[in-house]
């Protein structure tokens, strides 16, 4: 009784940190869902993809792989591109999940921005199982991706509409993304440099090849000028 009752304060104190994550999670899912029974595939494909591979941007980018020809190595590369950002998440995280358990596994499974972020940031109370809460926190946002696309894959299955233009989402998804990272950043040469060398590759490699090799340079560039642009951002914001 003594542990249910520390499982069930942990859930509620986790739960209203996700209200928001469930709007945004649930909405962008339902056009996942939409966007893959477009592409041609049932909603089950839909909802064992949201369940097992949880990475938005990842699932998207799915889409066309699986459309396309069979290439494993590049589709491996873009992935760890993509969610390059989570090595670093994964290191932020070694002492928060320390002391969790077997709930480590799942915790590490389904870190994605939104967890990471409440997780590391929330001020967790000491009569609070971290461990429960940073659980909860992560399964719940897990869940509300799952349900948004489950349904959004029924809902494109079951009304049929005029999808014309549906598989831009994607392409609105990283222009959001962007934008929104644009806006946060109070200088912008990190942003320039991924745009400059991204146009440079575009022509060099074509629409087709360039997306491996531009990730590649802007990580590699970055990683040489981050502490010259470090103090850049530094000194402007000063």
């Amino acid at each position: 009784m003594k542990k249910t009752n520390k499982i069930k304060k942990a859930f509620v104190a986790a739960f209203p940190h996700t209200v928001p994550i469930f709007a945004g999670f649930t909405f962008l899912g339902i056009a996942y869902g939409i966007y893959m029974n477009v592409s041609g595939f049932s909603p089950i494909y839909t909802a064992i993809m949201s369940l097992t591979i949880f990475a938005g941007s990842v699932e998207f980018v799915t889409v066309n792989l699986l459309l396309g020809a069979f290439n494993p190595l590049n589709a491996l590369i873009i992935t760890l591109m993509l969610n390059a950002r989570h090595l670093f998440y994964g290191i932020s995280m070694l002492d928060k999940y320390k002391g969790t358990g077997l709930k480590k596994l799942y915790l590490i499974f389904g870190m994605c921005d939104e967890s990471f972020s409440i997780n590391y940031t929330a001020n967790i109370p000491e009569n609070i199982d971290k461990g429960w809460f940073m659980f909860f926190i992560t399964m719940l946002n897990h869940l509300y991706w799952f349900l948004g696309a489950t349904i959004g894959g029924i809902f494109g299955s079951l009304v049929k509409f005029n999808t014309n233009g549906l598989e831009f989402v994607m392409t609105a998804l990283f222009v959001v993304i962007f934008l929104e990272q644009w806006m946060k950043e109070s200088v912008h040469h990190s942003s320039l440099i991924g745009l400059g060398i991204s146009v440079l590759c575009l022509i060099i490699f074509g629409g087709e090849h360039f997306i491996i090799p531009a990730m590649l340079m802007i990580m590699g560039i970055l990683t040489l000028m981050k502490k010259s642009l470090d103090k850049v951002g530094v000194c402007e914001c000063q």
